[in-house]
């Protein structure tokens, strides 16, 4: 098959993987467990040449079974060799999938796919049966695929649809430019409904440089992704990816036996995770005396990386190995990165810190612009933007950001700025500062800070003062509407088989000036979390729950 390159000014994400199988054909691109509990000398294995192999199949065999380019195309596929061939198929055929977390409910998942209006459904017998029984896409689906057994509904199967591309005579990929949609991605919804964020393929080849520039990743390192979405960009850097024996849903729940094996047998040295997960795997790597040599890096995002955290899972890794947390969301990623030896070289960051100043997520990367613009809930035609140490809006612009949420004008009117040239700053939802030094500090969610007839409170902040104590797991600020007025509420979830007294969060709220006038308390069993990464808390379903408890 043609590379995609090959058209003059044509842009795909895709031809990183073409180029990775011509530079390394017999290296490993993916192993995958056969099923849960299997050992890793049983893992599913493909090269870099089957891996390209297998995209081209699917690329030349789709449009046989009405998939041409342009056309929207929902893929629900477990983490698989199968995933990452058809994800890379339609990026060189020029459709566009449409991915969404499955664990957002079925509700939700029947609005994201409505909003889409996907054309094609690929996916496992599971998903198919669901389409049927809750009418999803019924208008607009017409092209379907399956992966592994098909029942009543209709369509192809991926094993026909790759022996048609196995068949077939085309040699060119429909090429795409760089302002060409890509792909859809939907956020979690962690703080409101999901939305598509359309993805160009300009903004994707711009994030694989991002990220192979910033953490000096090369050809031949090996990653175990516990997060699907970020594995895909594997190929495209050169890694190996091992996918891990996990429920990617439930990161919190990760079973540390399971991937453990597979780390050592592959050589892993890179590993993504959210915060959750690393705090799961790090308890167990310390009650059980267990370390992970080799592993250079340890990725996180999806929440700020608790210091006690970090602490516990370093104590497991090699001494030049570092924990990096890079800062952004769905719709522009990455933004800021900072390492675990940066944290813990400067006393001066440690203690702003826990004192309540905000997370610091570090400093912008080449090329991406960061202003910090007056908190606002109306839409903005313009930045203007708050000096050092003053508390606003993060509005991020880089060639990574995108421009548009997928059927949602208002959304996109509401987060995007307009800027000279025809691009776009996005709104990033999330309130901080830049210090002196030009690194950006996280301080929450715009929509989850409390207002009171007295003063704005922001979450992080306040919250930081509490999780310093030995005792609490983690902490929530929300504000209840009581007696006419919005109370201050911090609720606590507690470090298993601990406790603490109401003086003792006290004395915490007066110990620093932004909680001083903080003094009510609740003990929570567990918080609710987002479902990607289990890591960002779900204040505005706490703010109900403390609602009741002090009706």
């Amino acid at each position: 098959m043609k590379d995609v390159k090959a058209a003059e000014g044509s842009v795909n994400i895709a031809s990183s993987l073409s180029d990775m199988a011509i530079q390394q054909p017999d290296s490993l691109a993916i192993a995958a467990p056969p099923r849960r509990g299997a050992s890793p000398d049983t893992y599913l294995r493909w090269t870099y040449r089957e891996l390209n192999e297998a995209s081209d199949q699917v690329a030349r065999g789709l449009p046989q079974y009405g998939i041409q380019k342009g056309t929207r195309t929902v893929v629900m596929v477990k983490p698989s060799l199968e995933l990452f061939a058809l994800t890379f198929g339609l990026f060189k055929l020029g459709a566009i999938p449409i991915l969404i977390d499955p664990g957002i409910g079925l509700r939700n998942l029947g609005l994201c796919l409505e909003e889409a209006e996907p054309e094609a459904f690929i996916g496992i017998s599971k998903a198919h049966v669901a389409r049927k029984l809750l009418g999803w896409g019924r208008k607009t689906i017409r092209s379907l695929v399956t992966v592994g057994p098909r029942l009543f509904w209709g369509g192809a199967t991926l094993q026909q649809v790759m022996s048609a591309g196995a068949a077939s005579s085309e040699k060119e990929i429909s090429p795409t430019r760089s302002e060409d949609v890509a792909a859809i991605l939907f956020t979690s919804g962690s703080t409101g409904v999901p939305k598509g964020v359309v993805y160009q393929h300009g903004n994707f080849v711009s994030q694989v440089e991002a990220i192979r520039n910033l953490y000096d990743i090369r050809p031949g390192e090996v990653d175990l992704p516990t997060f699907p979405l970020f594995g895909l960009f594997d190929p495209a850097l050169g890694m190996t990816t091992v996918i891990p024996d996990m429920d990617p849903t439930r990161p919190a729940r990760v079973d540390p036996r399971r991937i453990l094996p597979a780390m050592k047998a592959f050589g892993v040295t890179n590993m993504f995770g959210s915060p959750a997960l690393l705090n799961t795997l790090g308890r167990y790597g310390e009650k059980k005396g267990v370390r992970i040599p080799g592993v250079k890096r340890v990725i996180s995002a999806g929440a700020p990386v608790p210091i006690p955290v970090m602490e516990r899972l370093l104590k497991l890794l090699d001494e030049d190995s570092c924990i990096v947390t890079p800062y952004g969301a769905t719709e522009s990623l990455p933004v800021t990165s900072i390492g675990s030896e940066e944290i813990f070289g400067e006393t001066d960051l440690q203690a702003q810190t826990l004192a309540g100043a905000g997370v610091c997520v570090g400093r912008p990367l080449p090329g991406v612009n960061i202003s910090i613009v007056p908190i606002s809930d109306k839409p903005e035609k313009e930045i203007q933007g708050l000096p050092p140490g003053e508390i606003g809006e993060v509005v991020v612009q880089s060639l990574m950001t995108t421009k548009s949420y997928f059927n949602r004008p208002g959304s996109t009117a509401e987060s995007k700025i307009p800027m000279e040239g025809g691009g776009v700053a996005h709104r990033m939802g999330d309130l901080g500062f830049l210090d002196e030094k030009g690194r950006l500090w996280f301080c929450g969610r715009k929509s989850q800070r409390v207002i009171t007839s007295s003063e704005t409170l922001f979450t992080v902040p306040c919250e930081l003062v509490f999780n310093g104590h030995p005792s609490v797991f983690r902490s929530a600020l929300v504000g209840v509407e009581k007696g006419g007025e919005v109370l201050p509420v911090i609720c606590i979830e507690l470090e298993p088989g601990k406790n603490v007294s109401t003086e003792e969060l006290c004395d915490r709220a007066l110990s620093q000036p932004h909680t001083a006038g903080i003094d009510t308390f609740l003990i929570h069993p567990g918080f609710p979390v987002d479902i990607r990464h289990n890591a960002k808390i779900r204040r505005e379903e706490l703010r109900l729950w403390a609602e009741e408890r002090l009706r």
